[in-house]
Order: C-alpha cells, then sequence, then structure tokens
C-alpha cells in the first residue's frame, strides 16, 4: 500500500513545460524549484518581476542550469490577466498549467474591476487565466483549493462585499468557487473531448506567507505550531502530484493525508457534497464568464 506522495516521487520532467501562478514564494516557489530540478522549464507567471527575479536567482544558486523564466501577471486586474494570456498564447505550448496564485484574509480590498479581492484573485482572476489559455494546455489544469472550502457559501448578490465583509467566510467562498471550478472544467473538458484533464489539491495548513495577515498573535504563535503543521515545501506535495503523478485521474482532488487532512504525505482528499454540485458549478460558471468577460469556449 502506498505511504503517500512526497516531492521524491516526482518523476524526471525533461521537455515538459510548467506554468506555475504565484510562483515567487510559499508553495509556488516550492512548486517551481522541485520541478526543474527535475528539469522542466517552469514559467513563473507572477505579479512583482523583482520578486520573480529574486525568486529565480535562489533556485539557481542551487541549480545553476535550470530552465526558467518570467511572466506578468496580476489576477486583481483583469485587464493585465487578458495581456498575460495574450502572451502566453504566443509562446510554446504548455504541458501543465499550475494555479497557485491567491490571497487569504486580507483586509476589505477590492480588484481594479471591483470585486472583494478574495474572490476576485483566487476564482475570478483564476478562471479568466485558465479561460483564455486552456486551448495551449496539452496534459493538466491544477487548481488549488483549501479544507476551508467546507464551510463555504457564495454569495452571489455582493461580490463586491459592499453589504458586508468577513475575510474568513469570504476566504471560504472563494476556495469553495475552486473548487466547483475546477470539477466543472474538468466535466466541460472531457464533453469537448479534450486530452488536458483538470485536478485539484490543497496544501493542507502550510506555513507560508499567506499567512501574513492573519492577526499579530497569531502570527507570533505559529512557529510554535510548526510541528503540527506542513512547512511550504511539505504543502506542496499535494500541487506536484497533481502536476506531475503518474495515476492522477481528471477530477482528482488531493491533499495531505494526516489527521483532518491538515498535514502529512499527498493522496486523495475530501470534497464537499457542495464543491461536487454540478447546478451551482454551472451557476458559478455563467456568472463568471458574464463578471470577467472570458468565455473558455467549452
Amino acid at each position: 500500500m502506498s505511504k503517500g506522495f512526497t516531492a521524491d516521487d516526482v518523476g524526471a520532467q525533461t521537455g515538459r513545460r510548467f506554468l506555475v501562478t504565484g510562483a515567487n514564494a510559499g508553495l509556488g516557489f516550492e512548486v517551481t524549484r522541485v520541478l526543474a530540478a527535475r528539469g522542466a522549464q517552469v514559467v513563473l507567471a507572477c505579479r512583482d518581476a523583482g520578486k520573480a527575479e529574486a525568486a529565480m536567482h535562489r533556485i539557481r544558486a542551487d541549480l545553476p542550469a535550470v530552465d526558467l523564466s518570467f511572466q506578468p501577471l496580476d489576477l486583481a486586474d483583469l485587464d493585465q490577466v487578458k495581456d498575460a494570456a495574450r502572451a502566453v498564447l504566443a509562446g510554446p505550448r504548455i504541458d501543465v498549467l499550475v494555479n497557485n496564485a491567491g490571497v487569504m484574509i486580507p483586509p476589505k480590498t477590492l480588484t481594479k474591476q471591483g470585486f472583494e479581492l478574495q474572490f476576485g484573485v483566487n476564482h475570478l482572476g483564476t478562471f479568466a487565466f485558465t479561460g483564455l489559455v486552456h486551448p495551449h494546455v496539452d496534459d493538466r489544469i491544477v487548481v488549488t483549493g483549501s479544507i476551508a472550502h467546507k464551510g463555504g457559501e457564495i454569495d452571489f448578490s455582493d461580490l463586491s462585499a459592499s453589504r458586508s465583509y468577513h475575510k474568513w467566510p469570504r476566504y471560504q467562498a472563494s476556495k469553495l468557487a475552486n473548487l466547483l471550478f475546477m470539477f466543472e472544467l474538468d466535466r466541460r473538458l472531457g464533453a469537448a473531448g479534450r486530452a488536458t484533464q483538470a485536478i485539484g489539491c490543497h496544501p493542507g495548513v502550510a506555513l507560508t506567507e499567506l499567512t501574513r495577515h492573519l492577526p499579530l498573535p497569531l502570527r507570533a504563535m505559529t512557529p510554535l505550531a510548526g510541528p503540527f503543521f506542513n512547512s511550504a515545501a511539505q504543502g506542496a506535495w499535494p500541487t506536484l502530484q497533481a502536476a506531475t503523478g503518474a495515476h492522477v485521474q481528471g477530477g482528482d482532488y488531493l491533499g495531505p493525508q494526516g489527521l483532518g487532512e491538515i498535514s502529512g504525505r499527498s493522496g486523495p482528499a475530501r470534497a464537499t457534497r457542495t464543491a461536487r454540485d454540478p447546478k451551482l458549478a454551472r451557476e458559478l460558471w455563467e456568472r463568471s464568464v458574464e463578471l470577467s468577460g472570458v468565455d473558455p469556449g467549452l
């Protein structure tokens, strides 16, 4: 019986091209580092050019021969998302798109187009970018969820948070949206006869810079909780399995195998009945097309 997937299980990726959003820090950095070490070409799709360059420098310090490049991508601005997608479509084809970038429980903030930041970045920007570049992706599209989706509810009547803003429920809603999108995307890819598959994953509870918006007392306690949670490198294991695992199927959802899916090696994870609701997924898809101005054509 398998004991679960880790970075050691990632095979050679020579000749394969990956695009990783939010690749300059946290889980995205660890995913990029492992893929590059296995011979992959990796495009770091990031908002901040300086941070992307610093991340590439850190990887090259240990692995001088890796094939890394930078693609500007700001998921909080749908106009820039469309520019980035055009640049990607003009370049070489991609084997795997890893949708990793996200924000977690910030103060109330709006995207350039006026959507609540967590819904706007975590879901709508991801939906738009994927919707535009998916014809250029040959193998897999990975979407990063969270155990937080289990309490999520999407208020379609207040996506800009104009009536109320409670940051944790908004985060939960955005991660529920990620899984609804992943399952619906995989259904539609299959119905269109595409070989490309959509796969979901979550990192459990990983100590990354996503925790920067936690209240100060909780941030101060996170190092003490380290033995009970995943490091960023460990939290990247489900993403690596989703992106490279030999036995992964479209519509699979992967996460840590420890108690409560909080930490441990990667394997099958549990998505709620709500996350798997095809009617809700279709509604979200249709609203996302309307809000983003992007129709994936599936």
